[in-house]
């Protein structure tokens, strides 16, 4: 199976990283277009797989194809290589808010399409992956895909019209996070805590969390009690944060982000 990427950037470039290192696909069976030549020798030095700057030349050869190019160049990126693409071949578009039948008709003739929406974790293979197929990917087509994007984290297939809510709770979603931690750390380091230091445990804090919720099954309101002891240290805080309607502005954020994404 020949898996081809039209776009070498951050994503790509797990998505590369983690087939490998999970021996979904070989080296050797992974190419890669971008028109930056940089970006393509870059990634051939890091990953040891074939790269070119010519779109077209991946996607003729390719079983596999993901568009893996900003949602701003991707109508460019299709037209360029439409043409050479196998009538057999999967097309995986990560193009945020580009819908099924947008890239479609795109490409002007029938294809085989699954839109998925990664997040920035894939880097380090702790990604969330939400994904929603067209009519002609057969379910054997798309346990082949899920393979392949759980080889960066976990994935889920969903309807398209919550393609939108799944860029606003895991798409966008890493971004707020990092701002929450970047805030934790500055009120340790209004403590008299070392900066460096109020990161890690800031991070750590939020991995934690994440993990325990995950591997307990429990519903996060309920954790949230377990660490609020009566007249203890949590709930002043939580207090604090109830005030100043902390999930109210966290929820519109993830709304904000939606509407964007419908947008686009």
């Amino acid at each position: 199976m020949k898996i081809g990427f039209i776009g070498l950037g951050n994503m790509a470039r797990a998505m590369i990283g983690g087939m490998i290192t999970k021996q979904i696909a070989s080296k050797e069976d992974i190419a890669g277009a971008d028109k930056m030549q940089a970006a393509a020798e870059d990634v051939k030095k890091q990953w040891g797989i074939k790269t070119c700057t010519d779109n077209a030349q991946v996607a003729g050869d390719a079983d596999v194809l993901v568009l893996a190019v900003k949602p701003q160049f991707l109508s460019q990126a299709i037209s360029e290589m439409k043409d050479a693409v196998k009538e057999n071949t999967l097309i995986i578009s990560i193009a945020a808010g580009k819908k099924i039948q947008e890239i479609e008709e795109l490409f002007g003739k029938e294809i085989k399409l699954v839109r998925c929406m990664p997040n920035t974790p894939a880097l380090v293979g702790a990604g969330c992956s939400g994904l929603c197929r067209n009519g002609n990917v057969s379910d054997e087509e798309m346990k082949q895909c899920m393979t392949i994007m759980e080889s960066f984290g976990i994935a889920q297939e969903v309807p398209e019209n919550l393609m939108d809510a799944v860029t606003g709770v895991s798409g966008s979603s890493p971004a707020f996070v990092f701002l929450f931690m970047e805030a934790m750390a500055d009120g340790a380091v209004a403590a008299g805590m070392p900066r460096s230091q109020a990161y890690t445990f800031a991070a750590q804090a939020v991995m934690g969390s994440a993990k325990l919720m995950l591997e307990s099954g429990k519903h996060p309101g309920e954790l949230k009690d377990m660490v609020c002891s009566p007249g203890g240290t949590t709930i002043e805080g939580v207090r604090v944060l109830e005030e100043n309607a902390f999930r109210g502005i966290v929820a519109d954020a993830v709304l904000a982000a939606v509407d964007k994404s419908k947008n686009m």
